[in-house]
């Protein structure tokens, strides 16, 4: 055996003792939230096809005639072999919808933040992020080698404090949060730290990759206020309740102008396949037309938080918090045989003791879904 091997072999021993290693299962999905595993029909609630899209016949029809008319891959960057027209339809319609002059999408929300981050702030400036900003940011701001603080989560007196103290000696300064909290299912309190960023010429960046679609309307989380807070940085997802793939940034002409020239994320991937970039404006299309569809998802998670007579539910993301890593998944397997798929998510992507479910509910759920998932978590003791 090579010490490489008993390097791995080691490890996962390690994550294996402590019920952290984590194993990819064969699961078919299908038509809205049935999946099947190991031959099981099964309910989904965790996935983040939170409309439904991905399975929509306007949207699969769309990419379908996209690669008829331009091919399955984009062949390089998009630096190198120019857009394909449906960008610029894609990017035109991302801008309108969160207000901004212009968007710039990326390969991934992963490829967004760790692109975006480091094309705006470096080794001199100042990075202030909520402590449970997702992974793609934190990979941005250690990429950046600006000076990083994290403030306790949701709580602007304490990003206020960081600001006072610190935001002197930089000549720039980044804000970063979430719209909705991917695991926590919880929103930030944008309005609070807009006005914040802009009492200390800080630029608020909001990751809404789990508000897009679904809260205001569609248009984000920000949007769930009136006006609007003021938000030079809107990052979000195309991959979640748009069911296709890509993340994207919007912002002003000049900024999205730098991003483009600087974001080695986006200089140095291929582009999206033109059947991604064509599902996307359709499922755009959808949304537009659909607003029942879209409000779908929060109606059914506050009729399942009230079921259980739990705080109502924020967003469509609602966490039981089990604790430790070995229950959580025991949980998850107890859903399983009862006909649920819920995953048990388990750190490092939460803090120690608070391994949980994590539930995502769709528009494609029945009210019956939903009830039958509270009585199911009853059944094995996580709820009242």
């Amino acid at each position: 055996m090579s010490t490489l091997d008993e390097f791995a072999g080691d490890k996962l021993e390690q994550l294996d003792e402590r019920h952290l290693k984590r194993t990819l299962r064969e699961t078919l999905r299908s038509v809205g939230v049935r999946a099947e595993r190991g031959g099981q029909a099964l309910i989904s609630f965790c996935c983040n096809d939170y409309l439904g899209l991905s399975q929509h016949p306007d949207v699969k029809r769309a990419a379908i005639k996209a690669i008829e008319v331009f091919g399955v891959g984009a062949g390089a960057s998009r630096l190198v072999t120019g857009n394909h027209p449906l960008y610029r339809d894609l990017e035109t319609r991302l801008a309108r919808l969160k207000g901004q002059e212009r968007a710039c999408v990326f390969g991934s929300g992963y490829l967004t933040n760790s692109g975006v981050i480091p094309s705006l702030a470096g080794v001199d400036d100042l990075i202030i992020l909520d402590e449970l900003s997702h992974a793609s940011t934190h990979a941005g701001t250690r990429l950046s080698g600006a000076r990083i603080e994290a403030f306790a989560h949701n709580d602007p007196d304490h990003c206020r404090r960081i600001l006072r103290e610190a935001r002197a000696g930089h000549p720039h300064c980044l804000v970063l949060t979430e719209g909705v909290f991917s695991m926590n299912g919880d929103r930030a309190p944008l309005g609070p730290l807009a006005e914040l960023a802009a009492e200390y010429d800080a630029w608020l960046l909001v990751d809404d990759a789990h508000g897009f679609g679904v809260l205001g309307g569609g248009r984000g989380t920000s949007f769930e206020s009136c006006p609007a807070p003021a938000i030079p940085l809107h990052m979000g997802t195309l991959s979640k309740a748009i069911g296709a793939y890509g993340g994207f940034i919007c912002a002003s002409k000049r900024v999205i102008e730098l991003i483009e020239t600087r974001a080695r994320s986006l200089i140095y991937s291929t582009g999206l396949p033109p059947a991604v970039v064509a599902s996307a404006l359709a499922a755009l299309d959808v949304i537009a037309a659909e607003p029942d569809r879209v409000a779908q998802p929060l109606a059914h998670a506050r009729a399942f938080t009230a079921r259980l007579g739990l705080k109502e539910a924020e967003s469509q993301i609602v966490p039981v918090i089990v604790g430790d890593a070995e229950s959580a998944l025991a949980a998850s397997a107890a859903l399983e045989n009862r006909g649920y798929l819920v995953t048990a998510i388990r750190p490092p992507t939460v803090p120690g003791g608070t391994a949980r479910l994590r539930i995502t509910f769709s528009a494609d759920h029945t009210a019956d879904d939903v009830t039958g998932l509270a009585d199911a978590l009853r059944e094995i003791g996580l709820a009242g």
